[in-house]
This record gives C-alpha cells, structure tokens and sequence, in this order.
C-alpha cells in the first residue's frame, strides 16, 4: 500500500503494518517518518531492534537469518535495514521478495533507502513491499507544499505567523527542512509561543541554503547566473576546496560532449541519458543546456577549466574562484 509522507501518522494510529519502505533523497522527512514507525512499534511492544546496513559489503544472508531468529530479550523485534543505494541489487532483490513470501511473525521489517529511480516502481521486489506493507516516497519539498510544512511545524510549536513572514522562512532556507526546524526551534526559545512578526522572523533567521556542488551544477546547466553567483560565493565562504568544483564542472562538460557525439551519431536519446546516468528531474536540465551550448562552447570550458587547474596548482598566476566563476557563466552561453 503507497502512503503519502502526511498519512503515515494516521495509518500507525490504525495498526502496524509488517513491511515499512521509506525512500527520498529529504533527511529530516525520512529520518521522521522512520522514527514515527519506530515509536509505534515500540509502543506496540516491539523491543528488540537490528540494524543492517546494505553497503558494498553486506550479505542478503544476514537478513535471511534475522529474520529467523528472536532476540532473548524481547518476544516482537523491529529489523532495522538500510539501503544507502536506493535498491537492493539482484540478491538484495530475491532476499526481499523471498521475505515477503514468507513474512515472519512478531518481526516488523523497516527499510529506509535513497532516492529511486523512476524504473524501480515496476520492480518485482518493489511491487513485493508494496504489497506485503506501506511504501512512502519521500520528495524534496517546493512551492505551496513547503509554506504549508513550515506552518504545519511552527503550529506544532505553538507558533503563528503571517504568509509573508513563512516565505521570508522559505526563502532563506530553501528547501532545507532541517535547517527550517532548526530554525523554528530558534524562533520558539527566543518569543515563546504566539504570533510573530515578519521583522522578528527576518531579524532571526539565518541563510541556511544548501550551498553544496551538486546545486551549482543544476544551476550552470540552467544557466541560472544570479543563483551561481549566490551558490559558487557560499562555496568558496564555507571552504570548499576548489578543486572539488572544477572536478564537477569539468565532468559536467565532458557529459554534455558524450552525449552530444552519442546523440550526433543517432543513437536512442533515452538510452544515452540511461548509459551516462541521467536521471529523473536531471533529464530536463541536461536537455535545455544541450539546445544552449554547441560543441565550441563545451571545447571552450574545457580549455578555461585547463586554467583555473593551473591556477589551482600554482603553475599560473591569477585566482583559480574567479576563473571558475567564468567558466559556470560559460555554461549560460547561448550556443
């Protein structure tokens, strides 16, 4: 059964399920939603708790056999598995559905994974756990959706404030849920309960924005020039090494260049977005900066990124954050 993340509360009220599947790529939603599941299995007298983690070095066995044995200390236990890839793999698959088939009793099996791909939902092991349990997936939250979460948990605090003071929130988080609870936590020690205004909002709240590589690459391929600015000068505040970003942007030019030649020659544009791993919401972005950028603009970056290593290396005088300030607003070129 598929659950949206705001009915899980209401579906534990109602009894447990025996199979949990969270996934998404939202920490503090899916570590929340997991704990929810967890405090209800207590309560119902679940425990006994495992955790298995499914990493490079894991053996499906292990959940074979926990599965198979109760703890001497509690009669229910919870198996606690993570799946830090997002899939269990082609053993991880047959493991699951081999579970499924023969659901244990007194165990409540728990998974929390990464974000999917879109292929997964038509997996045999996904459709198994669908079945046999709840699936909630979990997505970074936008738009309406977010001010209606941050009202939803300043409310929770006893807190209330006017639309324009949730998008001042909004705004300087940006989509960062921990750092927006971190925020209304602040907010709640220094006014108590009650009404604020939008200037003691704005006074408190701090620029949480996640300024992080991945975000700059989404922009550059936007094209997107205030927001790599504002992402590219957090980097550099933070100490993020420099060699960190030309490594991503360097990687992000020879994609484009793969997929152009790919694409030149005929080959199936779907296919070569799978076999360069470009997923989901990336698709359109990839996209757009493929119809921007020609062949002498993506040889260009590669040349100016050339540079900024040189710079980075101390071979070449000049400053490796400005040089790589120029080659993100290259990536804004029209082709």
């Amino acid at each position: 059964m598929r659950l949206k993340p705001e009915q899980i509360a209401a579906a534990l009220q109602k009894g447990l399920a025996p199979v949990y599947f969270i996934s998404g790529d939202e920490p503090l939603q899916l570590g929340e939603m997991a704990d929810a599941v967890r405090a209800a299995a207590r309560k119902a007298g679940y425990d006994s708790r495992e955790v298995l983690v499914a990493d490079s070095g894991f053996s499906w066995n292990e959940l074979t056999e926990s599965a198979g044995s109760l703890s001497i200390f509690a009669d229910k236990k919870i198996i606690d598995l993570r799946l830090p890839s997002g899939t269990p793999g082609a053993d991880g698959s047959k493991a699951l559905i081999a579970y499924c088939e023969r659901l244990p009793e007194d165990t409540l099996l728990l998974i929390t994974a990464a974000k999917m791909a879109g292929a997964s939902l038509k997996a045999r092991w996904f459709q198994a756990l669908d079945k046999a349990g709840c699936v909630i997936q979990v997505w970074p939250l936008e738009g309406q959706d977010l001010i209606r979460w941050l009202q939803q948990r300043m409310q929770r605090r006893g807190l209330q404030a006017e639309t324009e003071g949730i998008k001042i929130l909004a705004s300087r988080i940006e989509g960062n849920l921990l750092a927006a609870a971190q925020e209304i936590e602040k907010l709640y020690v220094l006014y108590g309960t009650g009404h604020l205004s939008n200037q003691q909002i704005f006074d408190v709240v701090a620029d949480s924005s996640r300024f992080d590589v991945f975000k700059l690459m989404d922009s550059v391929l936007a094209g997107r020039v205030g927001r790599i600015l504002k992402i590219l000068s957090g980097l550099q505040a933070e100490g993020v090494a420099a060699p960190v970003v030309l490594w991503a942007l360097t990687r992000e030019a020879r994609v484009l260049i793969r997929i152009k030649l790919a694409l030149a020659q005929g080959q199936n544009r779907a296919l070569v977005f799978k076999n360069n791993q470009i997923w989901d919401k990336r698709q359109q972005l990839v996209s757009d900066a493929l119809n921007r950028l020609g062949d002498s603009d993506l040889n260009s970056i590669l040349t100016l990124s050339a540079k900024a290593d040189r710079q980075i290396k101390g071979r070449q005088q000049g400053e490796p954050w400005e040089t790589l300030l120029a080659v993100c607003l290259m990536f804004g070129r029209k082709g």
